[in-house]
């Protein structure tokens, strides 16, 4: 585990990344990934590791690593951000893990299109829903539309999945709350109805005094990592950098505010759908004191980072705008 991380429990671990520490060529390295579990990590052996599809299917699978290894493969870069990303933030607080901006990373995962797996298996024309279990004990569902961009993920950034991501074989689902892409799977169940399980149900909804809703795509977002939160910038012209992303629409523009002034475009790079894009901003600033500095995002479904997200009683979904407060100095 790197020095890049910030443990926010222990037991099950838990740990975020520091900002500035985020991306690295665009994607966050195995070791800087940040880390969320809701049990303790299961060990597996992976030559004794076996994917069971079975419910609603022509034929009842049983594979095998080398068996996923043999099926057409994809690798495609996804940001995962855990839905209570910025939980400590909400105003009245919230129980649950007092997540700070760092629960988010981006990797280039490699493994079987989900579609592929169960085209094997073969679907009851019945079939609606599927639900995901792990070795560990943890359960989540999706129905069979939303599982369409599904990844059975066996490597992350070209190295087989570290023990804490998922080891030996994990579901990636992008553009979807971390909490779809259950790590350590060992059982993919075909079913006709909704699943009710835990952390379906009780746990991963947004909960407001007069409804209650799924938690499900990533809510557009953008950070500024450099300059760090409480840093000293010199006067003059200094470079604004940061990331975007959003699970309903590529981000398509990136603005910045200096102090109390008009937003400014920033300029974009990247273009993945579901990785985020890094963005840069060239400031000018001469006169010294404090500044805050706030960066916000708009993807291709129109959406736009709210100045307050709305409060929820689990604490998922805060994607307020970030405000970081640097201090300008004489050059």
């Amino acid at each position: 585990m790197g020095a890049d991380l910030v443990v926010v429990r222990e037991d099950p671990f838990n740990a975020e990344v520091r900002l500035s520490r985020l991306s690295e060529g665009g994607v966050t390295p195995n070791e800087r990934f940040y880390v969320r579990s809701h049990f303790t990590t299961p060990s597996i052996d992976a030559t004794d590791w076996r994917l069971r599809v079975h419910g609603m299917v022509g034929k009842e699978l049983s594979l095998g690593l080398d068996d996923l290894r043999q099926m057409p493969v994809r690798e495609e870069a996804v940001t995962l951000e855990c839905a209570g990303n910025g939980r400590s933030m909400f105003r009245p607080k919230v129980e649950g893990e007092p997540w700070a901006l760092g629960a988010v990373s981006t990797a280039a995962w490699k493994g079987a299109p989900l579609s592929g797996v169960l085209g094997a298996a073969g679907l009851d024309a019945r079939a609606k829903h599927l639900v995901f279990r792990a070795a560990e004990g943890f359960e989540r569902s999706l129905s069979l539309d939303e599982a369409r961009q599904a990844m059975v993920v066996f490597e992350m950034n070209g190295r087989p999945l570290p023990v804490e991501h998922g080891h030996p074989v994990r579901l990636v689902v992008p553009g979807w709350y971390a909490v779809a892409s259950v790590k350590w799977l060992t059982d993919v169940e075909v079913t006709d109805r909704p699943f009710e399980g835990h952390f379906q149900t009780d746990r991963y909804v947004y909960e407001w005094p007069d409804r209650r809703e799924p938690v499900t795509q990533l809510k557009v977002r953008s950070l500024v990592t450099h300059p760090e939160d409480g840093s000293a910038v010199r006067a003059g012209r200094f470079v604004i950098r940061g990331l975007a992303w959003s699970g309903m629409g590529a981000v398509t523009r990136v603005e910045v505010s200096l102090g109390s002034g008009r937003w400014a475009e920033a300029a974009l790079r990247g273009s993945g759908r579901y990785a985020w894009r890094q963005w840069e901003l060239t400031a000018q600033v001469e006169r010294p004191g404090r500044l805050a500095i706030r960066s916000r995002a708009t993807d291709a479904s129109g959406q736009t980072q709210p100045e307050h997200a709305e409060w929820n009683r689990l604490g998922y979904g805060n994607n307020s705008i970030q405000t970081v407060s640097v201090r300008v100095v004489q050059a």
